[in-house]
């Protein structure tokens, strides 16, 4: 089963990655230049916060 979770959690994780370019091409390019600019410890602090997020909302979903 933990390999049938992992498969799932990585095919949703490409279909929300797909969600932004698939429905506003030009403000995912938008947000990408933005990203570009953004200086290497403001780029971790909002990927740390995503993880973070992300490991609460796995916790509370799956306790």
């Amino acid at each position: 089963m933990a390999v049938e979770d992992l498969l799932s959690a990585l095919a949703l994780m490409l279909v929300l990655e797909g969600v932004m370019p698939a429905a506003s091409p030009a403000t995912f390019r938008q947000a990408l230049a933005q990203a570009a600019e953004m200086d290497d410890r403001s780029l971790r602090a909002v990927g740390l916060v995503a993880m973070v997020a992300g490991v609460l909302l796995l916790y509370g979903v799956r306790g």
